[in-house]
């Protein structure tokens, strides 16, 4: 059985015992949360697509770290003008252990 959720912006497809990086959820490392956005949940040949939410699903992850990505550097520059910026940014993260989808 598998679900693909929607969290941060983004969607995912998890199964139970996976684990993932998502957008900073709140929280601490060791707490239960549920995400309720499960777009569809597939279980062999039996598909529930939602519209655009499907009723009554939820997905139940813990979890088990909060972090920051690697640095990135972000570099501006004109030419010609002396203009030049240079900037790092460290996206911070939550890593989720799906414990099962409940329907």
């Amino acid at each position: 059985m598998y679900a693909i959720i929607r969290t941060g912006g983004k969607q995912y497809q998890v199964a139970s015992g996976d684990r993932l990086r998502v957008e900073k959820l709140e929280g601490v490392v060791g707490d239960t949360v549920e995400l309720a956005d499960v777009l569809m949940i597939g279980d062999g040949d039996q598909v529930k697509i939602g519209q655009p939410l499907v009723d009554g699903a939820r997905v139940s992850a813990r979890i088990v770290e909060q972090g920051k990505a690697k640095k990135i550097i972000v570099f501006k520059k004109k030419r010609r003008k002396g203009y030049r910026l240079k900037n790092g940014h460290r996206q911070p993260y939550t890593a989720l252990q799906i414990k099962e989808i409940l329907v």
